[in-house]
């Protein structure tokens, strides 16, 4: 699996912004002390739906190709894919880790999942899922895998998943040795709507814990990440936030989030993009910090576009994330994508600004903030169009670098100002 690889973003020459009348709203979501807890939530509603972490131990996917299996390795499984053939499922009663392949979720593709190692899906000709095989006639997936996953240290399951028929996943799991061994469903249309459907080995019953797949966006969750190290890719226990199917993030680095913008880049798909490494642990003091100069815009399921600035992290003491988001653009509000803000001069340096106008404009509002965000100048804009100007007085403001935001029948024109 390809690690997910973050780049910065440079910030564009003109910025757009819409809907900037939107406010910085503070947020916290918590996954509980611990991390108890696994926290699904949608940027315009709120939390949806919040569970325990250790609720369930395997995800089969209900919609797509891919018919994928994830393991709930953020609770301490560990699972291995054995040489050990369907047929000879009765020999293997001892531990062999050695000559077992320690396998994981993927951490940028839900459709990834821990059972899908070894899949052929990417080939013309692909028919592999991973634990089982396709069949062109009749259209059943029939397992040819057998799996450990050890539960506890030193105390292991086995497990294969037998089939995928009418919608209808079949798996048997037993003790290593084959005692206690269950065979059991999950039927995809009970979880319809939904990414997963869950299954709990401790109660040995089904779980259902994710909300409909359109109600949420990002998941608020302890995970395993792939991180590399000395040049192999190994998991690892990280808390963050993945984001849902047909979601996407751009992450804007090295700049003041009050200047960020996400006009012109690509929105990734990459679950992790948010991820966890926004925060990282002072060694000497051993508190969280928080990089002040990032900033993610989430396009959600809607194609509402947010933006998002951690503000602090209450680490296993409390599972809280901070944050402030504010919808920068709506799919129901007329954008100016293509126009921009024009200014002169730029550097200012006799303490006034004009600004160039190419449409009409009735009691537009212009603001001038600072790095912080904070208004500097305020002002009514009247213009005719047609390449008017509007003089904008800024005599005693301090040198620096400026936002000066113009807002006007439903859009918003923004760019950056240098004040000598």
């Amino acid at each position: 699996m390809n690690l997910h690889m973050k780049h910065a973003v440079l910030l564009p020459a003109a910025l757009l912004v819409a809907l900037g009348s939107n406010a910085q709203t503070p947020t916290t979501v918590s996954i509980a002390a611990g991390y108890a807890d696994q926290t699904f939530y949608s940027l315009a509603n709120g939390v949806q739906v919040t569970s325990p972490l250790t609720s369930w131990d395997l995800a089969f996917e209900i919609n797509g190709l891919t018919s994928t299996i994830l393991v709930n390795t953020a609770k301490g499984l560990k699972v291995y894919e054995t040489p050990v053939s369907v047929e000879d499922w009765e020999t293997l009663v001892a531990p062999d880790v050695a000559n077992w392949t320690l396998i994981s979720n993927s951490d940028t593709d839900w459709s990834e999942g821990a059972l899908s190692h070894g899949n052929n899906l990417s080939e013309p000709d692909g028919l592999h899922l991973g634990w089982g095989e396709y069949d062109m006639d009749t259209h059943f997936v029939v397992g040819d895998k057998v799996y450990v996953v050890e539960v506890a240290t030193d105390t292991y399951l086995k497990l294969r998943i037998d089939a995928l028929i009418g919608g209808v996943y079949t798996f048997t799991y037993a003790d290593l040795d084959g005692n206690n061994e269950l065979s059991k469903e999950l039927v995809k249309a009970n979880f319809a709507s939904k990414n997963y459907g869950y299954f709990n080995f401790t109660t040995g019953t089904t779980v259902d814990i994710e909300p409909v797949t359109s109600d949420w966006d990002l998941l608020f969750t302890k995970y395993t990440a792939l991180v590399e190290s000395e040049g192999e890719v190994i998991p690892y226990n990280s808390t963050g936030v993945l984001q849902n199917k047909l979601v996407g993030v751009v992450e804007v680095d090295g700049v003041d989030p009050v200047l960020a913008s996400w006009a012109g880049e690509e929105f990734h798909a990459e679950i992790n993009t948010i991820g966890y490494d926004w925060k990282s642990v002072d060694m000497v003091t051993f508190q969280w910090n928080i990089d002040q100069d990032r900033t993610y815009f989430v396009q959600d399921r809607a194609s509402n576009i947010w933006k998002l600035v951690f503000t602090g992290f209450g680490g296993s003491s409390t599972g809280n994330f901070n944050f402030t988001q504010e919808l920068v653009s709506a799919t129901n509000v007329a954008e100016a994508a293509d126009q921009a803000l024009v200014v002169y001069p730029n550097p200012s340096t006799n303490g006034q600004l004009n600004i160039v106008l190419d449409q009409e404009v009735r009691n537009g509002t212009l603001t001038v903030l600072d790095r912080a965000g904070r208004l500097v100048k305020q002002q009514v804009v009247n213009g005719t169009g047609v390449l008017s100007t509007v003089p904008v007085d800024i005599t005693g403001v301090e040198a620096g670098l400026y936002l000066v935001r113009l807002e006007a029948a439903g859009m918003v024109f923004t760019t950056r100002v240098v004040v000598e």
